[in-house]
């Protein structure tokens, strides 16, 4: 079976890149950032309209942006062509953009975005793009989902690439839009077997969830989303083998 890079467990994954004045969150300065300061590095896909794999969060362009409408409405060159917010002008970047940057100098951890809306089995194409890019890559790199279906899929794809499960306590804070009755059938992780996945991300809050501490007790590697401060990080590594992490400079052990 695949299994994470090492350097995964040791460097601190950089939350969309390392983000900060200048550097937009999934942009290629922050990605930069990311690897000069020899941190991994956490990214987002979505999909273009014409099947390309975009790095970017959100599947509407209006917090990141100054336009407006959904991420999947606007083909690749489009989207290359719309600055992010308070960058440089640069456009969103495509999955190759980033592979092109970090070349094999740090650990790329991939999520992909749920395209299926409920987290359900109606995926594929997004996933399809991802494993294209990453077909000749050649530096240490892993995918993830939140949604079980698409760690699936891509496990058809790329059955080379290590991938893990995206998983959360699944409020209705954060989830708004999910009702209840699905908020509590993710929060077992009922696609974690089926998935493949060789290690989870979850949400630091929820650390000392008994499935977590089960999980561990296997053998699973544990990374966690997101820390924003030492004093949270210190308490997370209670558990998790790994953090990613935004807002402040974590310590790179040696």
């Amino acid at each position: 079976m695949t299994t994470l890079h090492p350097e995964f467990l040791r460097r601190p994954v950089a939350h969309r890149a390392l983000h900060g004045p200048g550097r937009p969150e999934n942009s290629r300065a922050a990605v930069r950032a990311a690897v000069a300061a020899g941190y991994a590095v956490e990214i987002d896909l979505q999909l273009s309209s014409d099947g390309q794999a975009m790095v970017f969060h959100d599947y509407d362009l209006g917090r990141l942006t100054g336009e407006r409408g959904a991420v999947g409405a606007r083909s690749a060159d489009e989207l290359s062509r719309i600055p992010l917010s308070g960058g440089d002008g640069e456009g969103i970047p495509t999955l190759g953009d980033i592979l092109g940057i970090v070349n094999g100098r740090a650990p790329l951890l991939v999520e992909i975005k749920d395209q299926d809306g409920r987290m359900g089995p109606d995926v594929g194409a997004l996933e399809a793009a991802a494993a294209r890019a990453l077909a000749d890559y050649a530096g240490p790199v892993a995918v993830m989902s939140f949604n079980g279906h698409s760690v699936r899929r891509m496990g058809e794809l790329a059955p080379h690439l290590p991938r893990g499960l995206t998983t959360s306590v699944f409020d209705a804070e954060l989830w708004p839009h999910f009702p209840e009755t699905l908020r509590a059938h993710l929060r077992g992780m009922p696609e974690l077997e089926a998935s493949g996945a060789v290690f989870v991300s979850h949400e630091a809050r929820d650390l000392d969830n008994p499935r977590i501490a089960a999980l561990k007790a296997r053998g699973m590697p544990v990374l966690c989303w997101t820390i924003r401060s030492e004093e949270a990080e210190q308490d997370a590594r209670r558990v998790a083998d790994n953090v990613t992490f935004e807002g402040y400079a974590a310590a790179i052990p040696a």
